[in-house]
């Protein structure tokens, strides 16, 4: 296999059987057909595909981009997607956590998000095609008439056809509830759909057969706003009753959108109905739109948050493997002035170590994001309700926060790279355009800090969301306190007793009426509880790392222990993680002391500005 330059295979299975204990949800009756070898090998696969085959075509899609031909009103996506996707779908990936019963794998979330970050790391534009398709299926699966069940979803859990998500209008973006799609009922308890939508991923391609459109519209003669809307399953083709290709529907593409980055992914603009005969079939019950929708879209965002996980991994990588190799001045800490990789200079290792610790952090948060979803969907009683709960609470706090974080360590690693970072030759210039589109796209992180202010925390009847997260949180400051992480379990605990006192905070302002400075501490309280989060993991990943090395080298410190790590692969890898976890508590924790100062100053700046104070712009 060729190198892989894309995920540290060996921390995410640190994550998944060390920290999370994934291996013990085959427990469960509904993965007990899998057990920890089918879990390894199909992350071996993904490894195996997502390096050989998809990131090799990743710099040839970003040249050549998706293609628009105005006469057919047919997108080209890049060629070298069509030889990467073959493999894929071969290889069954678009069903990984699909249900059996459509031809899926059944594995578990945990696993899925784990495989899927190989791939979006190797490429986000080619992974997109696919992880909209997955959405669109699990909402077929959950919502559609059970006869759009059996003409659509095998094919689309096989890959054979596409899925997007169809929300966003020209005058309807984060206000969804302003959006003018219609639809009207006909005699055969079908729709007619008319209307347009914009900035829709994977809208027309040639890597599908078909593609199925989840569409947000007005049922006419529905309430205005986001409680009149519905969701209905708009093919592409409609399907015969064998199943096959049926007759083109009045769905067409009249233009992409030519961006910054992701540029092999197809940015649509979709019209229905231009000719009077597009449509569609209800999905779930009327005015039932956005409840349905949320499903897929916090599935979207939970995707969001991989993908910049995985572009902050592959920068990562990318930059160690620059820093060993290029050789530049000497060594500044041995004598004799001779020639040294950078790597050695104390100022690119601290680079490396702040790359290092938020990677880690970021993947040690998102799939303990997806493992809970895969309790909550097989436990029952309090434990699934309490996976639930951290699962709602941590989704704006991945997505946002992996998606920020992803701009920076991008930024982070041309910086390392020097002046060859920044030219097209090298690839982390590619992957800081890729991941500018993270912060904006499946709601902005500021609807994000919204979401987690208000309803995950000052709405939630009884915070019962942070409850959950801060029992979790609190069992593991607990825990680390016998453990060699037990002089960070105190700084932690402080971080965790000042979120309290900062949510009493905003919840005084509130009661108040002071809603201006709720809404302006709304991003950096997000910025916060990632902050907290990211310590959290640290120090559960201490708990664990701290005396696993202590085992491996018999106590050894010092230099004896670095050149103990040195000759031993498994002791420089939890020896990489004490001092990532060291370095992130040491010197990225403080931090979070002045984002808190921030929240709760009540500084009130923003408040009292108004559009005329921003001067020098033109009108």
């Amino acid at each position: 296999m060729a190198r892989n330059v894309l995920v540290d295979s060996r921390d995410t299975r640190f994550v998944l059987f060390e920290m999370l204990g994934a291996e013990g949800l085959a427990a469960y009756e509904k993965y007990a057909c899998l057990d920890r070898d089918a879990f390894e090998a199909t992350l071996d696969l993904a490894e195996l595909i997502a390096v050989e085959r998809v990131y090799p075509a990743n710099a040839l899609a970003d040249k050549n981009g998706a293609r628009y031909d105005a006469a057919t009103k047919q997108v080209s996506v890049p060629e070298s997607f069509h030889d990467a996707m073959k493999y894929f779908n071969e290889s069954g990936f678009t069903g990984l956590a699909a249900d059996p019963e459509w031809g899926g794998m059944g594995m578990p979330e945990a696993i899925s998000r784990a495989v899927m970050e190989y791939f979006f790391g190797a490429s986000i534009s080619f992974t997109m095609y696919v992880s909209l398709s997955v959405g669109a299926a699990n909402l077929v699966k959950n919502f559609a008439p059970e006869n759009m069940k059996k003409l659509y979803l095998e094919k689309m859990v096989s890959g054979r056809w596409g899925g997007t998500m169809c929300l966003t209008e020209p005058d309807a973006g984060s206000d969804v509830g302003a959006l003018k799609t219609k639809a009207v009922r006909m005699a055969d308890g079908s729709y007619r759909i008319t209307g347009q939508k914009i900035f829709i991923s994977s809208g027309e391609n040639d890597l599908y057969e078909n593609i199925v459109h989840p569409v947000l519209a007005r049922i006419e003669g529905d309430p205005v706003g986001t409680k009149g809307i519905s969701i209905f399953l708009v093919p592409k083709f409609f399907a015969n009753e064998d199943g096959s290709i049926g007759a083109r529907n009045d769905v067409a593409c009249s233009g992409i959108e030519h961006k910054m980055g992701i540029k092999g992914s197809a940015t649509c603009t979709l019209s229905f109905g231009d000719n009077g005969a597009c449509t569609g079939y209800l999905m779930g019950g009327e005015r039932q739109g956005m409840k349905i929708m949320f499903q897929m879209m916090n599935e979207a965002r939970l995707d969001v948050a991989l993908q910049g996980l995985a572009v902050s991994s592959a920068a990562y990588m990318h930059a160690v493997g620059y820093a060993r190799t290029r050789v530049q001045g000497a060594d500044p800490l041995r004598k004799g002035g001779v020639s040294a990789p950078i790597v050695c200079h104390p100022d690119v290792r601290r680079m490396l170590l702040w790359m290092k610790s938020h990677v880690e952090a970021m993947r040690a948060l998102t799939l303990l994001t997806a493992y809970s979803s895969d309790v909550a969907h097989a436990e029952t009683g309090e434990r699934a309700r309490e996976a639930r709960a951290l699962l709602d609470f941590l989704i704006p706090v991945c997505k946002a926060g992996n998606t920020d974080l992803a701009w920076l360590v991008t930024a982070e690693a041309i910086q390392v790279y020097g002046g060859y970072g920044y030219c097209t030759d090298y690839p982390v210039e590619q992957l800081a355009r890729d991941s500018k589109i993270l912060s904006i796209y499946e709601g902005t992180n500021g609807i994000q800090s919204l979401d987690l202010t208000m309803r995950k925390l000052l709405m939630d009847p009884g915070m019962y969301n942070y409850s959950v997260f801060r029992k979790r949180v609190a069992e593991t400051i607990a825990r680390a306190k016998d453990t060699e992480g037990g002089r960070y379990a105190g700084s932690v605990e402080k971080a965790l007793e000042r979120l309290d006192a900062a949510i009493g905070v905003l919840a005084g302002y509130r009661d108040a009426g002071n809603m201006a400075a709720v809404l302006a501490a709304a991003t950096p309280m997000l910025q916060a509880v990632r902050m907290l989060s990211h310590a959290w993991m640290h120090l559960w990943s201490l708990s664990l790392c701290a005396p696993r090395l202590r085992e491996l080298s018999g106590g050894l410190e010092g230099e004896k222990l670095a050149a103990f790590a040195a000759d031993n692969a498994e002791a420089a890898y939890y020896y990489g993680k004490v001092l990532s976890a060291r370095f992130f508590l040491e010197t990225e924790l403080h931090k979070y002391f002045g984002l808190m100062d921030a929240v709760t100053s009540g500084e009130s700046a923003v408040a009292e500005s108004f559009a005329d104070i921003f001067t020098g712009a033109p009108e």
